[in-house]
């Protein structure tokens, strides 16, 4: 059926308002699958639970047709870590779970990156739905312009947020044509609830790039205008601030980096020692965002960060990385002691795995979605491209040092010139955000880099287990390779399109070389 997928989308939208809000017995009013959307907003309670509504469904999503309940973490709860590792070449897939993703395998019905997009923009027309809500009940004086502006900030910051990064994995990164004019995604700012929407919305062909990162500036523009949240468990000003410095790296756009992330100096610190960051991921003083997770509000055993990368071992770190030599083997990232809470790794037949998520039985831990060692690092990018040296190093120097065990002697002093202090920075990334699903991120910016480009994708470590003896802290890998490299005009560095978007919407193309 032409509609199939957008009539799911709105049933989908339907059963997360009714979990997120039984507390008001809206079961006893009116039958689920006849809820209407002015229902939904016509008091503030409601109003309230729709807002929560919207962050189950960015922390749990769909997979299959599943139940909530089943959801794999789309789109932003453990999906958009594990997606990002496993694109990259610092894991080790050893299992099945990832390896369509791992070997760059995949095609337009390939479930994960089908219901990447699926719960992508189920989750975009969901904040779309909330913005005129809460626009209507604010006219209607139901709640406050003041707690509805809030609202719509946090909103568009999903909107925002999801759109980008989408992108970066249906499309090819900004600076693959001028100003990014090459195309990217539907841009999608109306919420779909009746058969007349569903048909102009299936009138929309894709963005551009560029187009997608100008309207995702203003949504966080607005956002961070006129959000009031100081709940670090849900969206601040400051997270869309963040998500600006991110934004503005990926376009290459090394001022405004800088400009907003020195909006948010003297607002985080980093914390003393690098495992604190994962004992308290929502409240430690450098978490900016985070997805929450609870007991009974998780990705589950097949999707939580906790059950896929420690109780069930499905992703290990690769030796390519923990094997190079510009991780000093002294670094506290590499401390490995499970029976300690501060212990960054841990070693099971052999093979190192992460330690950042801990709870193997109730799946608490949250999804690092941003913090403030992404932002220093970010700027110290920024500031190398601009040639300001000093202020690089510095920044570098912050978030490396902490993890160093004799910083005296250890830290940087000096480089040669930009090029050999952005080699740094980009391996210090590699480190600092290992198993957190950021390098994914920088493989795809980086591509027609001028200084240091990443070519397609890097080749990986077979899919599987690596033997024991493959690790070796401070002795480059030169072991076997088992999943080539992809060259960068290769069509596979991008994802296709699902054929369910393209059997439901006409007017979309598919990417070169999935027809």
């Amino acid at each position: 059926m032409k509609n199939k997928m957008y009539k799911i989308m709105i049933f989908t939208l339907l059963i997360i308002f009714i979990n997120s809000c039984t507390q008001d017995n809206i079961l006893d009013l009116k039958p689920i699958n006849n809820i209407s959307i002015d229902d939904a907003f016509s008091t503030p309670s409601l109003i309230a639970s729709s807002v929560n509504g919207m962050y189950n469904a960015a922390a749990i999503g769909q997979y299959n047709s599943s139940s909530i309940n089943g959801g794999r973490g789309y789109i932003w709860g453990a999906a958009f870590v594990q997606q990002g590792d496993n694109r990259g070449e610092d894991v080790v897939n050893t299992a099945t779970f990832y390896q369509l993703t791992y070997t760059n395998t995949y095609d337009p019905t390939t479930a994960n990156n089908v219901y990447y997009w699926v719960d992508g923009y189920r989750l975009i027309n969901r904040a779309n739905l909330l913005i005129e809500g809460v626009t209507k009940a604010v006219a209607n004086g139901i709640i406050t312009a003041e707690v509805g502006n809030d609202y719509i900030g946090q909103a568009k910051f999903f909107r925002a947020i999801t759109h980008f990064e989408m992108a970066n994995h249906f499309a090819r990164p900004y600076n693959d044509t001028p100003n990014g004019a090459h195309e990217g995604i539907p841009y999608r700012e109306v919420g779909v609830d009746t058969q007349g929407e569903v048909d102009e919305v299936l009138k929309q062909g894709r963005n551009t790039v560029g187009e997608i990162y100008a309207k995702a500036l203003a949504d966080l523009d607005d956002a961070e205008n006129t959000i009031t949240n100081s709940d670090k468990t849900k969206v601040t000003k400051n997270a869309a601030i963040a998500f600006k410095v991110r934004i503005n790296l990926h376009k290459r756009d090394w001022a405004n980096v800088i400009k907003e992330g020195k909006k948010l100096e003297g607002v985080f610190s980093l914390e003393s020692h690098p495992g604190n960051v994962f004992l308290n991921a929502y409240n430690n003083k450098e978490s900016i965002f985070s997805i929450a997770h609870t007991a009974t509000l998780n990705p589950n055993v097949n999707a939580a960060l906790a059950s896929q990368y420690k109780r069930r071992l499905l992703v290990c770190i690769s030796p390519i990385i923990w094997n190079d030599p510009e991780w000093l083997v002294d670094d506290k990232r590499r401390y490995d002691n499970d029976a300690d809470p501060l212990a960054m790794v841990f070693t099971s037949s052999g093979r190192k795995y992460t330690n950042k998520y801990k709870d193997v039985v109730s799946y608490t831990d949250p999804a690092p979605v941003i913090r403030y060692a992404e932002i220093l690092l970010n700027m110290a990018e920024a500031y190398a491209r601009s040639n300001d040296m000093p202020n690089a190093l510095k920044n570098l120097n912050l978030v490396r040092d902490r993890s160093l065990a004799d910083p005296a002697t250890q830290s940087y002093i000096s480089f040669a010139d930009a090029k050999a202090v952005l080699g740094a920075i980009l391996k210090e990334r590699r480190i600092e955000f290992l198993m957190e699903g950021r390098r994914w991120s920088d493989i795809h910016r980086l591509q027609n880099d001028d200084l240091f480009p990443i070519s397609g994708v890097p080749a990986k470590v077979a899919n599987g287990n690596p033997k024991a003896t493959d690790f070796n802290a401070g002795v480059p890998y030169a072991g076997a390779l088992g999943v080539t490299a992809l060259a960068k005009d290769d069509y596979r560095v991008i994802w296709p399109i699902p054929q369910i978007e393209l059997n439901a919407n006409p007017n979309l193309s598919q990417n070169p070389g999935y027809n």
